[in-house]
């Protein structure tokens, strides 16, 4: 599995390490990423997925159904 939200889709972003003498050097800045467990009440069961900790927080606000929707997710794969 990548490094990426299933939900939300978001992935590293480019950027520069900058020294002290202004030297730049390419890294990623990685997704902040952590498996979760969602209850899912319309299948009547547990969802393992890998979500950004900005989904986890809009995930509690919408929903876990009104998220895949919008993500074109089908939870009966996972």
């Amino acid at each position: 599995m990548s490094r990426k939200c299933q939900l939300t889709g978001k992935v590293a972003n480019n950027g520069f390490s900058i020294s002290h003498s202004h030297r730049r050097t390419k890294r990623l800045q990685h997704v902040n990423l952590q498996v979760k467990r969602v209850w899912w009440p319309q299948g009547n069961r547990w969802v393992k997925l890998k979500l950004s900790t900005k989904a986890i927080k809009t995930l509690e606000l919408k929903g876990l159904d009104a998220m895949a929707k919008e993500a074109g997710i089908n939870l009966n794969l996972f």
